[in-house]
């Protein structure tokens, strides 16, 4: 995690608890926007502004597929160490709905346990 003058990126490498293994994933947080970037097994760029409707390529090993991105809300208290950030969205194919999602992301400077 980093954090300087506004802008911030969290990046961490998926486990097979995702079923992502092998692929990286970054958030990249501005004052008006936040990006999450995939790249290995699985391949995206979706980018969040609140109220904003966006398109992103959604690249897997079976295929490609455009997808529709509706932000809703994002709050975030992150800073230079840590904090919260949550973005609540809608997913679409096809203008369709696939899925109402939610992103939690916490985070917070690693030490023992309180």
């Amino acid at each position: 995690y980093t954090y300087a003058d506004g802008r911030g990126e969290l990046t961490y490498m998926e486990s097979e608890l995702t079923g992502m293994e092998g692929t990286k994933t970054s958030f990249i947080f501005t004052p008006n926007e936040v990006i999450l970037s995939r790249e290995g097994t699985l391949t995206s760029r979706m980018v969040f502004r609140e109220g904003k409707k966006n398109t992103f390529l959604y690249d897997t090993p079976f295929g490609s597929a455009t997808m529709g991105l509706d932000t809703h809300r994002i709050t975030s208290s992150l800073g230079p160490k840590g904090g919260d950030m949550q973005i609540d969205y809608i997913v679409d194919f096809d203008h369709a709905m696939v899925g109402r999602n939610s992103f939690h992301i916490n985070v917070k400077e690693q030490g023992g346990i309180n």
